[in-house]
């Protein structure tokens, strides 16, 4: 079912499990409609992960990518990257984790890494925390023997001419990525190289990658997740100096708080940090970070392109940065045009209505949020309009609304959270920032395996995650109070 059919004919129902969100090969989501689904497929439950036509493409590796490997290397764990300075990159990365082997091999445009039974954990890992990854569609390509098109450039220059629109740069200020978090991974690169084994701090309790990156690939890393006090915390660790550079979104995931940039921008200005700002919850639609970030990491896949059936991202280089010429500089001496042209021509098309779009997925997400704050099954709406309103307004453009992303917790959730997301009548699975409204227990999917040191950070196991899309709310909210309904038994949960 293709995106705009999700409208209609969300899948929620328990048949449903597996299916990609939508209809498409490329499809960046997967319908896991139950609670217990959703536990299954973290506890990797055969009967579970055998019904998946596809997942999120960091976490599970695409049917298309897994038989290039397959070719490329049959018999082996293998996986491919898009050029050979990432597959050197990720050989590096297999080499400080237990020293498995790491043999290069490349074939017809693609360089792939192969090691051992005990190298694939660590593999696996530098494809989903560094995003430097093959797409669907430029395995697709490779399996056809197709190469890109001449004007392969035109469409990533056109691309880049979008987001330089949105951001109030140069197109020269916009890098391509394949991914939101290979624009991560690029900054943090870009960074250390500035500042060599300098430490980074995260504002805010992060989504789950942004915080590991950091971890696996920097140096040391503080999480300062209690916003009220993050000035006073981060001056203390400015203070001695060694500091890289500050992280941060703006808002948070999963939480919708955001940081006190006016605070903030002053004290990491006088140390000489710059702050990396990842906006792919608000988008630049809604905020303009221009007088307080340095670089501006980004997912193109959720709310820019729309569709959920592509990956893709961007790090935009602010021009008003203290740090501009120097940070753009290291970027482009690294930088390597791996957002394939299919996946860029995707983006684009989205870009082109991404701004009318997004304001009416601010429309919708303000009525839900509404709603569900006054709804009496509901202990708590988390929505930047709620969460820290002051620090978000520092930021938010004239105009601009509060977003589509709104997090909450029913009553008596211990009790109550599996039955309300298994009953909701919306498709529920990864990802955001689609047109049509996906659901999904965040803590769950994102912290399964760490669920105590979130909650010790203030974000529960029992959050219910909405993001909003395009419905006509006549038609959206009877399905999502259905979910609050307590009626008929809640689903099996652990």
């Amino acid at each position: 079912m293709t995106e705009h059919g999700l409208f209609r004919d969300p899948l929620w129902q328990p048949d449903s499990l597996g299916r990609a969100l939508p209809d498409s090969p490329h499809a960046v989501s997967v319908s896991l409609p139950r609670w217990k689904d959703v536990v299954g497929y973290e506890e990797k439950r055969p009967d579970v992960l055998k019904r998946l036509e596809v997942g999120y493409p960091r976490f599970v590796i695409h049917p298309l990518v897994r038989e290039v490997a397959l070719r490329l290397s049959p018999g082996n764990p293998c996986l491919p990257f898009p050029s050979l300075a990432v597959a050197e990159a990720a050989a590096r990365f297999l080499r400080t984790h237990g020293r498995p082997p790491a043999a290069i091999i490349s074939e017809r445009g693609l360089w792939a890494v192969r090691t051992d039974a005990e190298g694939a954990a660590p593999l696996n890992s530098f494809w989903q925390h560094a995003g430097w990854i093959v797409s669907s569609r430029q395995a697709e390509a490779w399996l056809a023997g197709r190469r890109e098109a001449p004007d392969a450039g035109d469409i990533r220059q056109s691309l880049r001419r979008h987001l330089a629109g949105f951001y109030d740069c140069g197109p020269e200020d916009v890098f391509l990525m394949p991914t939101g978090m290979a624009a991560h991974a690029a900054a943090l690169r870009a960074v250390l190289e500035r500042r060599p084994g300098g430490a980074t701090v995260q504002l805010g309790f992060p989504y789950v990658d942004t915080l590991k990156l950091q971890q696996k690939f920097g140096h040391q890393t503080h999480l300062l997740h209690d916003l009220p006090r993050a000035p006073e915390d981060l001056q203390r660790l400015l203070e001695p100096g060694g500091v890289a550079a500050c992280f941060g979104e703006i808002p948070g995931n999963p939480l919708l708080g955001s940081a006190d940039l006016g605070q903030i921008t002053p004290q990491l200005r006088r140390a000489g940090v710059p702050f990396v700002a990842d906006d792919v919850v608000a988008t630049p639609v809604n905020i303009d970070l221009r007088n307080h970030a340095d670089l501006i990491a980004t997912s193109l896949t959720k709310f820019v392109a729309g569709s959920g059936a592509v990956m893709g991202g961007a790090l935009v280089c602010l021009p008003g940065s203290p740090y501009h010429s120097e940070l753009k500089a290291i970027i482009r001496r690294h930088h390597e045009e791996l957002l394939w042209e299919t996946d860029a021509a995707e983006i684009e098309s989205g870009a082109r209505s991404f701004p009318e779009r997004m304001r009416q997925h601010n429309t919708n997400g303000l009525a839900i949020a509404e709603r569900l704050q006054a709804h009496p099954a509901v202990e708590r709406v988390y929505y930047p309009k709620y969460e820290d309103p002051g620090a978000y307004d520092q930021v938010r453009r004239p105009g601009g609304g509060w977003g589509a992303l709104i997090t909450f917790l029913p009553r008596d959730a211990a009790r109550t959270s599996p039955g309300v997301y298994s009953r909701m009548e919306v498709c529920k699975g990864p990802s955001l920032g689609t047109v049509f409204t996906l659901a999904c227990p965040f803590t769950l999917l994102a912290h399964y395996h760490e669920l105590e040191w979130a909650e010790s950070c203030g974000v529960s196991r029992h959050l219910i995650r909405l993001s909003i899309g395009l419905e006509p709310l006549e038609d959206l909210w009877p399905r999502i109070e259905r979910g609050l309904a307590n009626e008929g038994p809640a689903p099996a949960t652990t």
